[in-house]
């Protein structure tokens, strides 16, 4: 039913029953409910549920300054990656998160773009003079290189042969190629001197062991240095006095080549035939392991003598061989020319 055509009596209705209503609230006072909890007026978080008292909401405005922002509450309009911070725009150091702008990567640092780089310039020109230096010394050698190629097209071109060391082949020492060289009518010939070579080397060798042998037996120190000047000496020389020349004549035919060998062969037969007899007023007699040497020392140790008898035998043998070879490259030469 409407209000504005309620009827007096009505009003008087109403009206009893609200001075009942508030006679019976004053008569009968309702129970203060207790709060949960006692808030505390610093703290900085509220329930969301329970309302705080009157006397704590009026300290709200002293504590909301002290409370964290609500990251879910709409109407913040905080933007963590703006300039200005959060809420107030210039007031925004209350916002929680802070962000710097961000920095350039670069070697000048400092957000400035376009700093120089300091870049220490001697190291620079030190690597620049060794990479020179390197060029330099690359082209040197590759021109040593041409010139020597030059050179030896040159000789080839010339006629001259070429003398590469080839022997022995586990460590080649001299130039030594029979079979490609010498005439094939001369090639036996050479291989006989050759031997003869092989030969004497073994015979020095074999002296100087003998030596040794006698010296550690007793015997006197001068014959071991004689020894050893025989091989060192006796070696090299036999090769280049008399094999060497041999071979260049065989190879060019040249008579004066031819010569020399013959004079230097000679000496070399003369050298076998006196280290075979070993003289005791000759090279100071045990120092070479001739016939008489080895009867001595016999006498007074028969291990030393057996080292000389062989040493004998070989300077035997290597004198009949060399006499032999002289006389067969004679003939070839009365022969040849």
């Amino acid at each position: 039913m409407d209000g504005s055509r309620m009827s007096p009596g009505n009003h008087s209705a109403v009206g009893s029953v609200h001075r009942a209503r508030h006679a019976h609230s004053t008569a009968h006072p309702p129970a203060t409910a207790l709060p949960l909890f006692t808030p505390n007026p610093t703290a900085d978080h509220f329930h969301p549920t329970l309302s705080p008292p009157e006397s704590s909401q009026a300290k709200l405005p002293a504590a909301r300054m002290y409370r964290d922002p609500n990251p879910f509450d709409e109407g913040a309009d905080d933007n963590a990656f703006s300039n200005g911070g959060g809420r107030g725009g210039a007031g925004g150091s209350n916002s929680q998160f802070q962000f710097r702008p961000a920095e350039p990567v670069g070697f000048g640092g400092g957000g400035n773009r376009d700093a120089a780089v300091d870049i220490p310039l001697d190291n620079v020109n030190g690597s620049n003079g060794k990479d020179s230096e390197l060029s330099q010394w690359q082209a040197d050698l590759k021109r040593r290189e041409a010139d020597i190629k030059r050179r030896e097209e040159a000789l080839k071109s010339a006629g001259v042969p070429m003398e590469d060391k080839n022997w022995p082949p586990f460590f080649p020492v001299i130039h030594h190629d029979i079979a490609n060289e010498i005439p094939a009518n001369a090639q036996r010939l050479q291989y006989l001197a050759f031997a003869s070579w092989l030969g004497i080397v073994l015979c020095l060798v074999w002296n100087f062991i003998a030596v040794i042998v006698c010296w550690i037996r007793g015997g006197d120190s001068k014959l071991f240095f004689l020894a050893t000047i025989y091989g060192m000496l006796g070696i090299p020389l036999s090769y280049l006095m008399w094999y060497r020349p041999l071979y260049r004549a065989m190879r060019t035919d040249s008579a004066l080549s031819f010569g020399w060998f013959f004079l230097c062969y000679m000496l070399h037969i003369g050298f076998c035939i006196i280290a075979a007899i070993a003289p005791p007023i000759v090279f100071r007699g045990k120092s070479l392991t001739g016939i008489l040497a080895a009867i001595d020392t016999f006498s007074d140790n028969a291990l030393v003598g057996i080292f000389y008898f062989v040493g004998f035998a070989l300077f035997s043998l290597e004198t009949v061989v060399s006499i032999w070879v002289l006389q067969r490259v004679y003939m070839y030469f009365r022969g040849h020319k």
